[in-house]
């Protein structure tokens, strides 16, 4: 699976990150992590409040890491979960992985919109499962007996290595394996440390060397826009992906695994009817939907709840 992917967002934001979390949470009444994020409280209907007890009561704990993606998905959740009567707490913005998950175990939050393949990660650093069917089996048999996954979407967020629309058709590139007669013409980049972690592994499971490795990190898809790049690794969801007409390469070998958007429960604090409002949303929701929400969440600056609202209504879900 992906460590780059979810190391750049806040799956697992690094030391500093959760000394600094673990600081707010010092200085909050009670040593509550959960009192120094954002938190609005939006019960069904306008009534009743929550007792901030997730697994304990009927109120629905939603919380979400602190970058967009995640905030939007735990803005749908919430939504879906209101429009079929759920009383619901929003608590997103959180912060990393580290301050989420042990939130989620003790009750205090209810749901929390996942990644399987990074979790899995978090769980079990020597997992080798890398298609979304072994991920959450192997989740199934990980997770301690009070949480629990639901249905995974198809939406993934996770590494590629993209091209140009204009290099796929000169080229008739579909997936990585198509580089192979390319690769000793192209420069590719990426992150700074994407050489270091996937250099070896493109050439033993699809024998590709590249004719150079840039460092190219935010700027990657730009980079296969202006051509200065052929090939760049850019994230699935990312708007630039629609904004400048780049085709995300197939990999038919899962040297990036499974990265589905997963709802991640304490169960005792999730009934039949939340259940299947949340795996309604799973079964809806793919790659190329979130990423047109992404667009008008980063690029377009609209608010993550007006975003989740339009996407549920248009799916019958709200």
């Amino acid at each position: 699976m992906s460590t780059i992917n979810r190391s750049r967002r806040a799956v697992v934001l690094g030391t500093l990150a959760a000394l600094a979390l673990g600081a707010t949470a010092c200085g909050s009444s009670g040593g509550d992590p959960l009192g120094g994020g954002s938190s609005s409280s939006a019960p069904a209907g306008g009534s009743g409040g929550s007792d901030g007890s997730g697994g304990s009561g009927s109120t629905v704990v939603v919380g979400s890491a602190n970058f967009p993606e995640n905030v939007l998905l735990g803005s749908i959740y919430s939504q879906a979960l209101k429009a079929k009567g759920v009383k619901v707490q929003e608590k997103f913005n959180i912060g990393s992985r580290e301050v989420l998950y042990g939130q989620l175990q003790s009750g205090n939050l209810t749901l929390l919109p996942e990644y399987n393949g990074s979790l899995l990660a978090y769980l079990d650093p020597k997992s080798t499962a890398v298609t979304t069917q072994d991920v959450n089996a192997a989740l199934t048999t990980t997770l301690p007996a009070a949480l629990g996954i639901l249905d995974s979407s198809p939406a993934e967020d996770k590494d590629s290595l993209s091209v140009s629309q204009e290099t796929a058709d000169k080229d008739n590139l579909k997936s990585i394996a198509d580089l192979a007669a390319k690769a000793g013409e192209f420069t590719i980049g990426g992150p700074p440390e994407f050489k270091s972690r996937r250099e070896q592994q493109l050439k033993d499971v699809y024998g590709l060397t590249f004719k150079e490795w840039k460092p190219t990190a935010d700027t990657t898809a730009n980079a296969l826009k202006d051509g200065s790049i052929q090939v760049g690794n850019v994230f699935t969801t990312d708007p630039k992906i629609a904004q400048y007409k780049l085709v995300p390469l197939a990999d038919p070998k899962n040297i990036f695994g499974a990265q589905n958007v997963t709802p991640l429960v304490h169960k005792a604090g999730v009934d039949a009817t939340a259940t299947a409002a949340l795996n309604a949303v799973s079964a809806k929701l793919d790659t190329a939907g979130l990423m047109a929400m992404m667009k008008r969440v980063s690029v377009d600056k609209e608010d993550p709840s007006a975003v989740a609202k339009d996407w549920l209504k248009s799916n019958g879900l709200g």
